[in-house]
């Protein structure tokens, strides 16, 4: 990972659904961040909390409502359609679904080799033929596998076909929208594995959406916690594993099983009570309060915000901004 050359620049991303005359769902609400060249940022959160739509809305595939999406400096949702076919060439995305996201009606060379054909990879034939089963290859499936037709594989056979699809045009970037959470757990490490090799091959960046804790932990360099439209927390992996800071991402971790049941049977979970706010029309004020067994009055008024409170880690919790507040105070003094 590079330091030196953020790759995506997310400032102030706004996605809202309009539902009704009145009603408006803010999927993604004033989120940040920066992804840097070859590193990997994993996104969690609970369904619902907008991770995907926020993926999507970073890479094109939704309109933003408001703030900014920059990719290499050039804003993706001012493109023409000239500027916005050349992006998919750049960036691809890995779908959820492996059954849906491929065409029945094509057999697999065809889908792999679709990205090709649109871009003008290929001088003949005889190349595009050699790339598509070198592709094949590279995602662990045999070259013969290229005249058959999708519902003749299995689902994680399925997903690494998506997966070369996607590599197809060469891209830099991938967005990897929860790419294993249909697929059987003993299946789900292998794509994952998959994804880590071609990153190092490759030298790819990507974001990484998904529910699976202990996935995200392996693939990620860094980890951003999304609740109900907002990040609520973004550090590095280690860092966020080892020491959360905002009560959600501290319940969320405190879920994830240990392979020793004489640890898994004694040790203490964070249970959350309440219930989370509706995602319609919601209200000023952190989004978690309702669950928060930290919540004070402030939390129900006004919406924290992200913010640096330590070496790349940043949290919106107001319990850290009343901290950070009394340390100026006492150095002003």
């Amino acid at each position: 990972m590079n330091r030196q050359n953020p790759i995506l620049e997310v400032k102030h991303l706004k996605k809202y659904f309009q539902i009704g005359p009145k009603k408006v769902v803010k999927a993604v609400d004033d989120v940040s961040f920066t992804i840097y060249e070859g590193e990997t940022l994993g996104i969690v959160g609970e369904s619902g909390c907008g991770k995907t739509t926020c993926g999507r809305t970073c890479v094109g595939v939704y309109d933003k409502t408001d703030g900014q999406v920059l990719y290499k400096g050039k804003d993706i949702h001012k493109l023409n359609a000239a500027g916005r076919k050349e992006l998919t060439k750049h960036v691809q995305m890995i779908f959820q679904d492996p059954y849906s996201s491929l065409d029945p009606r094509l057999k697999v060379h065809d889908i792999v080799a679709e990205g090709m054909r649109i871009h003008k990879l290929t001088m003949s034939k005889e190349q595009e033929r050699q790339a598509v089963q070198d592709l094949l290859r590279q995602v662990g499936l045999n070259p013969e596998h290229a005249s058959r037709y999708v519902h003749e594989f299995s689902g994680g056979q399925r997903q690494r076909i998506g997966i070369a699809r996607a590599l197809a045009v060469n891209p830099e970037f991938l967005l990897c929208d929860e790419p294993i959470s249909a697929l059987d757990v003993s299946v789900q490490a292998q794509v994952v594995n998959l994804l880590v090799e071609l990153q190092k091959e490759r030298g790819l960046t990507s974001i990484f959406i998904a529910h699976d804790l202990s996935m995200v932990k392996y693939i990620s360099d860094r980890v951003g916690v999304m609740y109900l439209g907002n990040m609520v927390e973004l550090a590095e992996t280690e860092e966020l594993y080892s020491n959360p800071l905002h009560p959600y991402t501290e319940a969320l971790l405190s879920a994830i099983p240990i392979p020793n049941p004489d640890i898994e049977e004694t040790r203490d979970r964070i249970q959350l009570d309440g219930e989370a706010p509706s995602p319609v029309n919601v209200k000023e004020g952190c989004r978690f309060c309702t669950r928060c067994r930290f919540a004070e009055d402030i939390c129900k008024s006004k919406t924290p915000q992200l913010q640096v409170v330590r070496e790349n880690h940043l949290v919106a919790c107001h319990l850290y901004e009343q901290k950070m507040d009394e340390n100026q105070e006492k150095k002003d003094a």
